[in-house]
């Protein structure tokens, strides 16, 4: 528990923009649209292209995050990697 203490935490500040850019990533190296990538996770074209935009303020939860992991067979570690 001391460690804890002692140990300064670091915390990614834009850590859904290194989510969505990560989530680009990965789609386009598997050679996937987005489109298709909404078809498998069962959500709209466009709310995966606003997870994927930068300019979207737009937060997507835990489950979606996840289900996308799963598609893009990636783990969840992998989407948060800076």
């Amino acid at each position: 528990m001391n460690e804890l203490k002692t140990k300064e935490l670091q915390f990614d500040n834009n850590i859904y923009n290194t989510i969505r850019k990560n989530i680009r990533k990965y789609r386009k190296e598997k050679g996937i649209t987005s489109a298709r990538l909404a078809e498998m996770v069962d959500l709209s074209h466009d709310f995966i292209r606003q997870i994927e935009s930068e300019k979207s303020a737009y937060n997507f939860s835990v489950d979606t995050f996840y289900r996308i992991s799963v598609a893009l067979d990636v783990t969840l570690d992998m989407l948060i990697q800076k």
